[in-house]
């Protein structure tokens, strides 16, 4: 598997939930634990294990939200 540039991509990238994404497998390629990234980035560990998850799956594209389907959400 080939090392991505994940702060560059974090600094780049225009979206900030993906910016989220690429410093949490920034800090997981430093050897940083899931449950410490987390509580770094003050996200849940399952977005963390999720977001990891993916990233072996698809590569980046994992990373990007997935199109939902069905009746919108309303209050």
């Amino acid at each position: 598997m080939k090392k991505d540039d994940f702060n560059l991509l974090a600094k780049t990238h225009q979206s900030v939930r993906m910016r989220l994404r690429f410093m949490a497998l920034a800090h997981f390629q430093e050897g940083h634990s899931r449950y410490a990234i987390a509580k770094f980035l003050k996200v849940s560990r399952t977005s963390v294990n999720k977001w990891i998850s993916q990233y072996h799956l698809d590569g980046i594209d994992g990373l990007t939200d997935k199109k939902t389907t069905g009746r919108p959400f309303r209050l």
